[in-house]
Parts: structure tokens; C-alpha cells; sequence
């Protein structure tokens, strides 16, 4: 499974990219995330996290969990994830927050997935059911809400 999420935003990458690797803010800025909280925390942005969140069908919501290794680089405004638990225990997540012409940001979410490992149907239970249904789906819906933190964070 191979995903690529995308989003422009007019905030400078320098704030976009702060709230971006600020997940322990996410459930205040993000109403589809129930929680994160760090495990291990080595300082900022890195360390073991735990995410939860909502993926919603209509007025019905599934609820969705994770265990991360996360990484980031200020420098290079990137954040990477490796699942270490859950359903989606395997993938590779990198966050890049890049400058675009105009001052503002384009960020980029890429998630990268064998599948779970179950025989036979793992690979397309990521490609065609986990990938578009639940990482795409909470992928676009973060990016949003990131990009809206970050607009709203250089309107004061």
C-alpha cells in the first residue's frame, strides 16, 4: 500500500510544520482524534506515541488506534512514523512540510505498507479496504485540520 495525502496551506512552514509535529495538541485542534499520548517521550516529537482517532461512516464512528515510533527533523521540516503496534503494525509514515513560492506550505503525508500479515487477502485487505478506506479518509481529514491550526495561528 502506497498513499500520498496533500494540502497547501498560506501559514509559513515554520508554523505549519510546529503544529504539524505537535501531536500532543492534535485532539484539541483535530475533533476526529480521541486521543495521543506519548509512551516514551525523548523530547519534542519524538519518542513512542499513541494515536486513536475516528474514522466516521455517516453518523457511525469505528474507532481506530496506533503505536508509533516518531522521529522529527525541524530542519528538514519532516516527521517520521514506524507503526510498531496495532493493525497497521509495519508501516511507514513520513510527514513533509515544504516551502511553496508564495510563503505559504505544502504539506505531505506518505504512508507505506506491506499489509497486516495475514495469508492470502493481507495485501489487499491494505490496498483496497485499509489504505483508501481508513488511511486516506484520516490522512485528508488531519491535513485539514492542520493546515486550518496553521492559518489560524498567523491571522491573530
Amino acid at each position: 500500500m502506497y498513499t500520498i495525502d496533500e494540502a497547501w496551506t498560506s501559514a509559513p512552514p515554520e508554523v505549519a510544520f510546529q503544529i504539524a509535529a505537535d501531536v500532543e495538541n492534535w485532539p484539541k485542534i483535530l475533533p476526529h482524534y480521541r486521543w495521543v499520548k506519548f509512551r516514551e517521550k525523548k523530547s519534542f516529537a519524538n519518542g513512542i506515541v499513541e494515536m486513536a482517532a475516528w474514522r466516521h461512516f455517516g453518523p457511525a464512528p469505528w474507532p481506530t488506534w496506533w503505536l508509533s515510533e516518531m522521529v522529527h527533523d525541524p530542519a528538514a521540516h519532516t516527521v517520521a512514523y514506524r507503526h510498531i503496534g496495532g493493525i497497521t503494525k509495519g508501516m511507514d509514515v513520513l510527514w513533509e512540510v515544504r516551502p511553496t513560492d508564495d510563503g505559504g506550505s505544502h504539506l505531505k503525508i506518505i504512508h507505506e505498507w506491506a499489509g497486516p500479515n495475514w495469508p492470502l487477502i493481507g495485501g489487499i485487505a491494505a490496498n483496497f479496504v485499509i489504505g483508501p478506506i481508513f488511511v486516506h479518509h484520516i490522512a485528508t481529514r488531519t491535513l485539514a485540520g492542520i493546515k486550518a491550526a496553521a492559518e489560524a495561528a498567523v491571522k491573530f
